[in-house]
């Protein structure tokens, strides 16, 4: 029985539909050598083998004898020839034409067997002893597969060279994607939203169009903006939209694909690189996720300098620091973790320039989800307005997403009109998850999580700073047995003491139901628990809303919008007395918050019950039903309801 209230604002940026693809032009083909026949390589493959074994079979047939077997043909007079060679090595013909082999043992010696090959008229030669044939058969077996395997590489090598590919020679070749002058047609009014940025921007389109009139005033456009934001937030979408106003090339890489497994690929690469953008300034280089080749030197336990990362770096700094501004090239990055990287790179000189790319607010979020639902057929009510008040702390990609699967839900519906219903259900899904069907509740189940949301609801719809209750809902979702979620009137930027404090109470109301009907919790407040106590910590240590801590504050070092945790108790700036008070301010504002909505409930308990009820019969309710059973409330009854303290 997860709940939704509030809701947070979430790590993710507007995107707009980039332009029309185009088919990029195919480039010249590199000068190879004579083209070899592709059935040369396993012709001589097998030649080569046939060689092979050629030289290690025997001319002829022969039988192996061991020495005794030798000496009892000659007594019986079976031998016609021997040849014997000075390592005692004894090659022959019997009487019947077969030839044979022996081997006279070192230790005995050839003196009286010299005698008895006489006696018995055996034709006896000498011979030296000779290596050489069988020492080039044994070279040539270790030498010719090592032989194949290099000849076959070079040919692969060089058929990959001739189809534009990576050979041997282009290892150390950037991989940057060109898109020359006349391909980027995405502009600024591609980018929905976004203003504040696209002006930050526009600097760079008007040093790259006109640079003259920085040349006149003795002023220098900027050598590098470094552009960060949450995952999604767009910057490639506004890099490409950079290089389409400017009308000048554009040389698009990402940071991992620097770094290889070859030492020094990566420094290549750089060099590479920039020697391209040269050839064709004014041009503009856009580096992707640059933390992937940008972070700290030495980081990691590291030691040295000869890691390839940091090698790579120190050729990036190198070309940053190289290049003139006059010659008209500007570098864009773009990162979603700037605490990563190194700071010589985000130094004066190199990055002169650091845009953050936010999260859209609600007017970017309307002109971003009608960029999206262009082509698409939406109904007439539908209220896209409406729809972006809905999707606090949504990106682009979430609109893009939640769109697609509005359009999904009407396909199912064999619709081809998007109604409201089929954004409500995918707001649902990229909220909670996938609707479980075949997660059925038992019957006292079902009715807990309707207590649960109940409580919810209308702790929400007391409260004064709680934002208005949307939907209240028991199906099952994702890991959520049910929500309640609540739609902000108004974007916020500040949160005051009393919304922080009804935001508590309002997490809490859930549980308090279930005390108040049931008399016990269940384990359906898990998430309740953990997303109130979240607050209440920040309450106490950021913001300096506890009276026993005072107006002290100790902030978080992570990055809270791009959605990194909070440092764990070894990074504590603090000691262990005063998170001994925190611990207990926090559990003070959790009881306190409780309390209210125990009392809340208490005073409405009538309307918890019809609210139950009807969330039972329903399943879904909107927020206008919860505001009418309040409105229409029954006198309050006298029910006593055990509490757990």
């Amino acid at each position: 029985m997860i709940s939704r209230t509030a809701l947070p604002l979430r790590h993710l940026t507007g995107t707009a539909k980039p332009g029309p693809p185009h088919e990029a032009p195919k480039p010249p083909a590199s000068p190879s050598g004579p083209s070899w026949p592709v059935w040369l390589i396993p012709i001589a493959t097998i030649l080569a083998l046939g060689l092979l074994i050629g030289l290690t079979s025997s001319g002829a047939k022969s039988t192996s004898y061991p020495y005794s077997v030798f000496l009892t043909k000659v007594e019986a007079r079976q031998v016609k020839a021997v040849t014997i060679d000075s390592g005692g090595a004894i090659t022959g013909t019997l009487a019947n034409g077969s030839a044979f082999t022996s081997q006279i043992p070192t230790a005995l010696g050839a003196g009286s067997l010299e005698q008895e090959l006489r006696a018995d008229g055996v034709q006896i030669t000498g011979t030296q002893a000779s290596s050489g044939g069988g020492t080039a058969a044994v070279w040539l077996v270790f030498l010719l597969p090592f032989a194949l395997m290099v000849g076959l590489f070079l040919w692969l090598g060089r058929a990959a060279r001739r189809a534009g590919g990576t050979g041997l020679s282009t290892v150390g070749r950037s991989r940057a994607k060109i898109i020359e002058a006349e391909r980027p047609e995405t502009g600024f009014a591609d980018v929905a939203g976004y203003e504040g940025v696209k002006r930050e921007v526009s600097e760079i389109v008007d040093f790259l169009r006109r640079p003259e009139r920085y040349a006149a005033a003795g002023a220098q456009g900027p050598r590098g903006v470094i552009m960060v934001g949450p995952p999604g937030t767009g910057k490639t979408l506004i890099a490409r939209a950079v290089a389409g106003e400017a009308d000048v090339p554009f040389l698009s890489v990402t940071g991992s694909g620097f770094v290889e497994m070859f030492v020094g690929v990566g420094a290549s690469r750089v060099r590479d690189l920039f020697n391209e953008a040269r050839k064709r300034a004014p041009s503009i280089i856009f580096i992707d996720e640059i933390d992937a080749v940008g972070g700290r030197r030495g980081s990691g336990g590291r030691l040295g300098g000869n890691d390839e990362r940091e090698q790579t770096l120190n050729q990036l700094l190198a070309e940053m620091d190289g290049f003139d501004q006059s010659s008209g090239i500007v570098v864009l990055a773009a990162t979603n973790r700037p605490d990563a990287l190194d700071p010589a790179l985000l130094r004066a000189g190199r990055f002169d320039r650091e845009v953050v790319v936010p999260l859209p607010n609600q007017a970017e979020r309307a002109a971003i989800i009608a960029v999206h639902a262009k082509g698409k057929r939406i109904a007439p009510d539908v209220d896209l307005g409406v729809v972006a008040r809905g999707t606090p702390g949504f990106s682009g990609a979430d609109l893009a997403t939640l769109i697609n699967e509005a359009a999904i839900n009407a396909v199912r519906d064999n619709r081809a009109i998007i109604e409201r219903d089929d954004l409500d259900a995918a707001r649902d899904r990229v909220l909670l998850g996938r609707r479980e069907t075949s997660n059925a509740l038992l019957p006292e189940e079902r009715r807990s999580v309707a207590v649960h949301e109940s409580g919810h609801a209308l702790v929400a719809a007391l409260c004064e700073h709680a934002d208005p209750v949307a939907k209240v809902t028991i199906l099952p979702s994702g890991m959520a047995l049910g929500a309640t979620e609540q739609l902000p009137e108004a974007e916020r930027h500040l949160y005051s003491e009393a919304y922080l404090g009804d935001l508590l109470a309002v997490r809490l109301g859930g549980r308090a139901a279930e005390l108040v009907v049931f008399g016990e919790g269940s384990s359906g407040a898990a998430n309740d628990l953990a997303g109130a106590t979240q607050i209440a910590v920040r309450m106490v240590r950021e913001f300096g809303l506890s009276p026993e801590l005072g107006p002290v504050g100790y902030g978080s070092q992570s990055m809270e919008f791009l959605g990194a945790q909070d440092d764990g108790p070894l990074s504590r700036p603090y000691s262990e007395a005063t998170q001994r008070a925190v611990d207990e301010e926090v559990a003070r504002l959790l009881r306190r918050a409780e309390q209210r909505a125990l009392e809340l409930l208490r005073e409405h308990r009538a309307a918890l019950d019809i609210l139950a009820d009807l969330l039972l019969a329903r399943e879904t309710l909107d927020g206008s039903v919860v505001r009418e059973v309040l409105a229409e409330e029954p006198q309050p009854r006298d029910v006593s309801s055990p509490l757990i303290a």
